[in-house]
């Protein structure tokens, strides 16, 4: 609750402690000013906010080609919005030559992350790894996806809910090429996929290790 003004002139700074992030804001009068009168006037303040949208329209996708001298074997984090109002549909997609592949696939309005180690004779343990997150994602509004890949610790969020999963060692072991392509898969076949249908939706500030996607496929 805020406490606003005692006359017409005068002008009452509320800041938050905290800064939020929301869709629409309500304000509900609790009590007015005890002469009787009613007003009410509101100015919001945000801060900058930049957006980089791209669209798909389920035939294409978008390929970024790492830096070979900017990666960290150690780290990876990934994070991106999207909105679409089909069920199914290849978010992300990154494999190696020997079979080995990340895949975040929107699947009956589900996202899962699929990890594939590829030989299971040499890691027979956690081979295949599936986490499955959220619920009604077609919906099109904004849904935020966050990916993060420390040692073997992956952190998995969808919408502020975070999957926790320790990958015992055998996930510092995926071999996996310098490509790593969003919306589809440029040549499926490979990896197996599950529905292996391209997205059709928008996308909203896709950072690879903080680096901009969109803003490089707009610049190059």
């Amino acid at each position: 609750a805020f406490s606003g003004n005692t006359n017409a002139d005068s002008v009452v700074y509320n800041k938050l402690q905290h800064s939020i992030k929301a869709r629409f804001l309500r304000f509900v009068p609790l009590d007015w000013n005890p002469n009787g009168r009613i007003g009410m006037r509101i100015e919001v303040y945000g801060c900058t906010y930049r957006s980089e949208v791209v669209g798909f329209d389920g035939k294409s996708c978008l390929i970024y080609t790492l830096n070979q001298k900017l990666m960290n074997a150690l780290k990876d984090v990934i994070s991106l919005k999207f909105k679409t109002m089909q069920s199914d549909g290849i978010l992300l997609h990154r494999e190696g030559k020997n079979g080995d592949h990340i895949t975040l696939e929107l699947t009956k309005g589900k996202l899962s992350l699929f990890i594939n180690l590829g030989d299971t004779k040499t890691h027979p343990s956690n081979a295949q790894i599936n986490i499955t997150l959220g619920s009604l994602l077609d919906d099109q509004h904004w849904h935020s996806v966050l990916i993060e890949h420390f040692n073997n610790q992956v952190n998995f969020t969808v919408d502020k809910h975070t999957h926790h999963f320790h990958a015992k060692g055998e996930f510092s072991y995926l071999d996996l090429d310098y490509e790593l392509s969003f919306g589809g898969i440029p040549v499926p076949g490979k990896s197996g996929t599950l529905s292996r249908r391209n997205f059709h939706g928008c996308f909203e500030n896709i950072y690879y290790n903080e680096v901009n996607i969109i803003d490089l496929a707009r610049r190059h």
